[in-house]
């Protein structure tokens, strides 16, 4: 049983929409216990919030979680090390499938390219590494108390990104000339349309590779301007270049 909680409108709204996101986090066990706390929440809303929040829903798409699942307990329990600073212990896989046993300081949990990733310095062998949590197992929080040490470069995600190798997202935007009732259900979850004028509407897509926009505005089949990023339009002339060459 939880206190009664005080919050204002903004929060109410947050709290409700974060909870529908939870049910799609790829995290075993989250996804019900979301769906129920936020049939409470909903329920206890006034009128008037409970129409902006279905209203945000109902116009905000979220893509599904493709990466591996997490058992919540396994996240909880390393989040708990990580704010109290405390020693972990855990089985861990390694990417040859050598079982290995690790004692770590936890640092931070990093959410990337549809992972979960454990930043931590890892005390056998003595570096800063990243840990992917679906290869984790039996985390156990040691008491032993720490300080941390400063992480190179101070940003986790960065960190994951360079020692995990996983490539940074480009966000594409361009102006499609077409109707953005003929677009969306084309690109669907994939892409968020943005209708402009009645014959225009402004698509952003997001995706570490530049493959897939180019292959969904050809899908598409109508001209488009890019908008952003100088990356993609460098990628859609090495495309062109190909494409005439092959017509030629």
């Amino acid at each position: 049983m939880l206190p009664p909680l005080l919050l204002d409108d903004d929060e109410a709204v947050a709290l409700a929409v974060g909870m529908a996101d939870a049910t799609q986090s790829g995290i075993a066990g989250a996804q019900e216990a979301a769906v129920r706390a936020l049939t409470k929440v909903v329920q206890a809303l006034p009128p008037r919030l409970r129409t902006r929040v279905n209203a945000l829903r109902a116009m905000t798409v979220s893509a599904p979680s493709t990466g591996p699942v997490v058992p919540a307990e396994v996240l909880t329990a390393i989040a708990r090390s990580c704010r109290d600073d405390e020693r972990l212990r855990f089985h861990y896989t390694t990417r040859g499938g050598t079982q290995t046993e690790r004692e770590v300081e936890p640092h931070r949990l990093v959410a990337l390219g549809g992972r979960w990733y454990l930043v931590a310095y890892d005390l056998t062998r003595h570096d800063w590494r990243s840990f992917r949590l679906d290869r984790l197992s039996e985390p156990r929080n040691t008491g032993a108390a720490f300080r941390q040490r400063p992480l190179p470069g101070g940003d986790a995600a960065a960190f994951v990104r360079t020692s995990a190798q996983v490539p940074a997202a480009y966000t594409v935007v361009v102006l499609v000339h077409a109707p953005a009732g003929r677009v969306r259900p084309l690109v669907g979850q994939w892409g968020a349309v943005e209708p402009v004028g009645p014959d225009r509407c402004r698509l952003t897509m997001v995706s570490t590779s530049l493959d897939w926009p180019t292959q969904a505005l050809g899908n598409i089949g109508a001209e488009f301007e890019v908008i952003g990023p100088p990356e993609f339009v460098a990628h859609l002339r090495d495309w062109g270049e190909r494409f005439l060459n092959a017509a030629g």
